[in-house]
């Protein structure tokens, strides 16, 4: 129970970053009967859509939701005073291995090559490698080692969202959604709107005694 209670940020965050898994693997046929061979489920795509990009869809959409929580909880702190480093840290993981896991779906299905081909493509490939780095790094052993430039590596994540907004932008339209909580995110960090925003939590909270 100490354990749960300790960790019940990461079990959520984990447990809540595995549940879309389920649909992922229903569009997979696994066979045995000779070695191992996966092959892709026939019509398990929906709303006109094939197997192939219905798992497109499905694990890019969760590599952005969760890029686009991650971001949010900086000005969430802002506007409410609550944070938490080490969900943080999970949600951040589970933002990198959605990332990996689409991209290695795309590259498993049309290949390698076929990154190059257009330029949404490339920006997602820049993201992944923008990405590697970032969930390397996402520990407490590399943030002692690297103290100050630990904060600096990760503002790369700004990129990240960038050109995963622009790889999604080409793509489709639920990218206003994301760009316009990332957006209001930013303004909340701007530091006139932080300093006031604070001022008025605390103001707010002193009178509350």
């Amino acid at each position: 129970m100490a354990f749960i209670k300790r960790n019940y940020g990461w079990i959520i965050v984990v447990i809540l970053a595995c549940l879309p898994l389920i649909p992922l693997l229903n569009m997979l046929q696994i066979d045995f009967s000779n070695g191992i061979s996966v092959s892709l489920t026939e019509s398990a795509g929906n709303n006109g859509r094939t197997t192939a990009e219905m798992m497109y869809h499905v694990s890019g959409e969760f590599a952005i939701r969760w890029m686009t929580a991650v971001l949010t909880l900086t000005p969430w702190f802002i506007l409410f005073g609550t944070t938490n480093l080490f969900v943080r840290q999970a949600m951040g993981i589970a933002t990198a291995v959605w990332s990996f896991l689409h991209f290695i779906i795309f590259v498993w299905i049309e290949g390698f090559l076929e990154t190059f081909t257009e330029v949404n493509y490339i920006a997602g490939f820049i993201a992944v490698l923008i990405i590697i780095p970032l969930f390397l790094t996402s520990n407490r052993k590399s943030m002692k080692r690297l103290k100050t430039n630990w904060k600096k590596l990760q503002s790369f994540s700004y990129a990240v969202i960038f050109l995963s907004l622009l790889h999604v932008a080409i793509l489709e339209k639920t990218w206003l959604i994301y760009a316009l909580i990332v957006g209001i995110g930013f303004i909340v960090r701007l530091p006139f709107v932080k300093e006031r925003i604070i001022a008025f939590r605390n103001k707010r909270s002193a009178s509350n005694f």
